[in-house]
């Protein structure tokens, strides 16, 4: 089982990207896990960003990214996504994406089952 986040890359203080995640391997169907979003900025912890439940029906962030980032999923494509507006240079940090058996909107790194490789997204000034 293997999840790849995609899609960063280098983008000037309030412009936007939008990042994916998707899974692979043997029967890994990605409607039956919550997603999550993390991001790891240099020299420091993993951070939460945000979470979606497995039908898209709830979604959680972090305060310093409410408003601005926005996770959304098609299962038919097997693929979730983080859309990111209003980036700013405190924003650059490798970002990650994660999959959950636990029901419900997961926080806690501790409750995801699987990690993708992460994708770098630099924000300059």
């Amino acid at each position: 089982v293997q999840l790849q986040a995609s899609g960063g890359g280098l983008v000037q203080d309030g412009g936007s990207l939008r990042l994916s995640c998707t899974a692979s391997g043997y029967a890994f169907i990605i409607s039956t896990y919550g997603m999550g979003w993390f991001r790891q900025a240099p020299g420091k912890g993993r951070e939460f960003v945000g979470a979606i439940t497995r039908t898209g029906a709830k979604t959680t962030y972090a305060d310093s990214v409410k408003g601005r980032f926005t996770i959304s999923r098609d299962n038919a494509k097997n693929t979730v996504y983080l859309q990111m507006n209003s980036l700013k240079p405190e924003d650059t940090a490798v970002y990650y994406c994660a999959a959950s058996t636990t029901y419900g909107l997961q926080i806690g790194q501790s409750t995801y089952d699987y990690w993708g490789q992460g994708t770098l997204v630099t924000v300059s000034s």
